[in-house]
Order: structure tokens, then C-alpha cells, then sequence
């Protein structure tokens, strides 16, 4: 009973990896959904960790020369 609900365990453990891992966004990603959204080009990307949660941190620059900072989260909430 014990190893079957071990298993159990690591099942379940494994299924919400799995879903939390499809829901993320990698920082490339981010940067070019950013890039496209503004029209802009990406002057730095980074990811940072803030409670917890990890945010890609996306600089631009629009055509007009406008410098903006984008914050996206890489959980994809």
C-alpha cells in the first residue's frame, strides 16, 4: 500500500509539472511577442525572480526612439 501511494505521489507530482511547464514562456519567446506587440527592437532581456515568481524583464526601443520596459510573467499567468 505504501509503494502504491508513493507512486501515486510522484504521478501527480509529475501531471502538475507538466502543466506548469506548458503554461511557461521561455525569455525568447517573451522578447519576441514584446518586440512584435511595440513594433520595436529589444535593446536587453532577463529574467528575474520576484515572491517567488519568475518575471522576463523586456527593453526596448520604438522606431520614434521611445525606451520602454516590459515586464512579462514566465509562468504565463
Amino acid at each position: 500500500m505504501h509503494r502504491l501511494l508513493n507512486k501515486l505521489l510522484i504521478a501527480l507530482t509529475l501531471s502538475a509539472l507538466l502543466v506548469v511547464s506548458a503554461w511557461a514562456i521561455t525569455l525568447e519567446e517573451a522578447a519576441q511577442r514584446v518586440a512584435q506587440e511595440y513594433d520595436a527592437k529589444v535593446v536587453s532581456a532577463h529574467t528575474v525572480e520576484r515572491d517567488g515568481r519568475r518575471i522576463h524583464v523586456i527593453r526596448i526601443v520604438t522606431d520614434d526612439g521611445v525606451v520602454r520596459t516590459v515586464r512579462v510573467p514566465a509562468d504565463g499567468d
